[in-house]
């Protein structure tokens, strides 16, 4: 039977994600499957790859074929390289001890990439948002002078109508004292 690595939709219209499968090849998309193996989210930022590692590369080596994609997503997770790195271990190049050594060397960079990728984004999004505080501080504060000013129109147009409405008492008491 030949087996396919591949991805089976799950979710709903405009928000799919997918499970990581191991199925026949002649089975539908999302039909009868063998195993799951994790969980694969793209709608998140970064997409989001659950996977058990072990499982995938015990099917890996028995020689499921993982579609293009699914590819990509156990290059990713470093699937494929314990792979090659297993093959050196059978035909003597290296010791088992020297294989993880060198895939722990390529996880860590990994990991210091993806967390610099991810240090990088989140310094971005803060000078974003202290660009657009300052921003509206500023706007802020035009408004707030534009308030004041009116504020003092309004004060002054008041206070020009209470000294011409005392012009205008006084002279209605000079003109019944007059009378």
């Amino acid at each position: 039977m030949a087996t396919k690595i591949r991805l089976a939709r799950h979710g709903h219209k405009d928000y799919a994600y997918y499970h990581i499968v191991v199925a026949d090849s002649r089975s539908p998309r999302d039909g009868k499957i063998i195993e799951r193996l994790g969980s694969y989210n793209p709608n998140t930022n970064p997409a989001t790859v659950d996977l058990n590692f072990e499982r995938a590369l015990h099917w890996v080596n028995v020689g499921a074929q993982p579609t293009d994609t699914v590819r990509t997503l156990l290059s990713g997770e470093g699937v494929l390289l314990m792979k090659h790195l297993q093959g050196g271990v059978k035909k003597g190049a290296f010791s088992e001890e020297e294989a993880q050594k060198r895939f722990n060397a390529w996880k860590a960079q990994r990991d210091a990439k993806n967390g610099k990728i991810s240090r990088d984004e989140a310094d971005k999004k803060a000078a974003a948002s202290k660009a657009l505080l300052a921003q509206e501080t500023e706007a802020n504060k035009a408004k707030a002078a534009a308030i004041a000013k009116k504020r003092q129109e309004a004060a002054e147009a008041l206070a020009a109508a209470a000294v011409e409405a005392a012009k205008e008492a006084a002279e209605a008491t000079q003109e019944n004292a007059a009378e």
